[in-house]
């Protein structure tokens, strides 16, 4: 499956999501369904969650994905974005307490030099690799949360004529890369490039 040219919804300027994302426990990816209007299937994309964790070398419980429905989604999008309407994915790095606010901006631009030093690395391998040699710095640490709109997904999966939960793990995927500290609106399309990598390192092709 070729990267769409349509655009996603990126990084938030915020350290936690508003809505109620939760760990259910230490060690174990989060999944929380805040909507009711698309049926999912907590128990599949649970276990994707934990496949992407292993892939990038993060801990299992590095992140958290909340489910939302396109009007809350659309408040995110406003609040954070200053965009209106809903979007499919929006990412929310996890930053510290304020008083440690600007030292971890430094301590975070290390670690997306470091992702980005990676990246380059492995772009001139044939990614057979084990999951570990394409670890980041920063995937040690809590990375943040991501909101996924599956109404919007499915409106995408249909029009692109796919599943809707290959599409839901396809914007699971883009929402770490995200929280990673790559920017596909800013890297000259590097993070599109990394991304296609991993999908068809993960059967998203």
């Amino acid at each position: 499956m070729k990267p769409r040219s349509s655009p996603r919804g990126g990084a938030a300027s915020t350290s936690r999501l508003s809505s109620p994302v939760v760990r259910p426990r230490p060690g174990a990816p989060s999944l929380l369904n805040c909507q009711r209007r698309v049926r999912i299937s907590p128990v599949r994309l649970g276990r994707f969650l934990g496949r992407v964790s292993r892939t990038v070398g993060a801990r299992p419980d590095a992140f958290a994905v909340c489910l939302l429905s396109d009007v809350a989604m659309a408040r995110l999008n406003l609040r954070y974005r200053g965009k209106r309407g809903p979007t499919d994915v929006l990412s929310f790095p996890a930053i510290r307490v304020e008083r440690r606010e600007k030292k971890d901006r430094k301590e975070r631009r290390e670690r997306i030099q470091k992702n980005q030093r990676q990246l380059r690395a492995s772009s001139s391998s044939s990614f057979t690799s084990s999951p570990s040699s394409i670890s980041f710095p920063s995937a040690r640490h809590f990375l943040g949360d991501i909101a996924i709109s599956p109404e919007t997904a499915l409106r995408q999966a249909r029009r692109d004529g796919r599943p809707l939960e290959q599409e839901l793990r396809v914007l699971i995927l883009h929402g770490v890369l995200h929280l990673l500290g790559f920017d596909h609106e800013t890297d000259d399309g590097e993070m599109e490039r990394f991304e296609s990598r991993l999908r068809h390192r993960l059967g998203l092709d």
